[in-house]
């Protein structure tokens, strides 16, 4: 119990941090790139959403639904890094990897707590300034190695 305590609480030091940072070649500047994509699909995934079924209207979103709003997000994100040369794979396991993200937090969560905060989860996660703990680390180290097979700078 101390160790899983350790992995979500205890802050890791700053120069242990660069160290982490360093040993998995992750380059500062493209974890804000990789984290403006992210907060970017985030933002647009929320804004565009149609929302969930209430007791007025009745109205659920099917899967298909689901699968086509993120879908559209999605291309919509491409599209909107390909104007500034950046360029990312349309397909893959970058893809599938957010898609799940968004499913699990977001589409099919029923508690809207967790759905408010994805945004600010995500902002969190690729803020390189804040106090990581091992947990973040993991999460951003994880994200970056999927995202850096996936996106080609030009």
């Amino acid at each position: 119990m101390e160790n899983f305590y350790n992995w979500m609480m205890v802050p890791v030091p700053k120069d242990e941090v660069e160290i982490w940072f360093s040993v998995h070649n992750m380059i500062p500047e493209k974890i804000e790139l990789y984290g403006d994509i992210f907060q970017s699909l985030t933002t647009l995934v929320l804004e565009t959403y149609l929302g969930e079924e209430t007791n007025e209207t009745k109205i659920r979103m099917s899967d298909e639904d689901v699968t086509n709003h993120f879908d559209w997000c999605w291309k919509k994100t491409i599209e909107s890094f390909e104007k500034e040369n950046i360029l990312i794979d349309s397909e893959g396991e970058h893809k599938d990897y957010v898609k799940s993200f968004f499913l699990e937090s977001f589409y099919y969560q029923k508690d809207s707590e967790i759905r408010s905060a994805v945004t600010v989860f995500v902002d969190d996660l690729f803020n390189i300034d804040k106090v990581f703990v091992k947990s973040d680390l993991d999460i951003i180290t994880e994200i970056y190695k999927v995202f850096n097979r996936t996106v080609i700078h030009i």
